[in-house]
């Protein structure tokens, strides 16, 4: 499905947000989680064990299907456009990109996602402070949320599963291609399959293994 990145005034959203020069001149990070609250102006995300509340303005990019649409029928019959209600709700996985802005967390842009990640959501900083790991193994299950591998290790046998989102990375010898013809990016379940072997990038969030990295090294014959 097609994504549209819409910018978000308080009533209303248009189709091109800019930043201040004083917001871009603040480093950006990233939170993922699910939508708790949200107000005129605020939206609050749990991230993991962390609750957090941004601030949103008519600076803030807002990315979620169905919003050009939605915008488009608004113009043509002469009325306001979607509110941020309208494409984001209360429970929806986003990942927000802000800036700290003295004590206030600035929502440069909200992205809606198909799960809140590993462990119900990290911050950028978590995922950067996270060591990260790797397993080979052959793939036994892979699905747009998890990946099973499996394989043998010092004597003995393993079965791994990771969560997989959006940021995890699809490597192998004609990835390139593929996603260049799905538009720049494959999912997973478009290029990964049972039997592959592969090697995991990992980091430990919580509970859950995210896959930074699945690089497939040798389809099955």
């Amino acid at each position: 499905m097609r994504r549209t990145v819409l910018a978000l005034p308080l009533a209303t959203l248009s189709l091109i947000a800019w930043l201040t020069p004083g917001v871009v001149a603040q480093d950006t990070k990233s939170a993922r989680g699910s939508v708790t609250a949200m107000g005129a102006d605020t939206i609050t995300l749990k991230a993991g064990d962390r609750e957090m509340k941004f601030a949103i303005d008519g600076k803030t990019s807002v990315i979620a299907s169905g919003g050009g649409t939605a915008t488009r029928k608004a113009a043509a019959a002469g009325t306001a456009g979607p509110k941020l209600a309208d494409l984001i709700k209360v429970g929806d996985a986003v990942e927000i990109s802000y800036h700290e802005m003295g004590g206030t967390l600035h929502a440069a842009s909200v992205r809606k996602v198909t799960s809140p990640g590993a462990g119900g959501g990290s911050t950028s900083d978590e995922r950067a402070a996270a060591k990260e790991e790797s397993a080979t193994g052959t793939v036994d299950s892979v699905s747009a949320t998890s990946l099973v591998i499996s394989g043998s290790m010092s004597g003995g046998t393993f079965k791994q599963t990771f969560t997989v989102d959006a940021e995890t990375k699809v490597v192998g010898t004609g990835a390139g291609t593929a996603a260049a013809a799905k538009g720049g990016r494959i999912a997973i379940t478009d290029f990964v399959k049972t039997g592959d072997r592969v090697t995991v990038s990992y980091h430990k969030m919580g509970t859950s293994l995210h896959a930074a990295e699945v690089r497939v090294a040798q389809r099955p014959k």
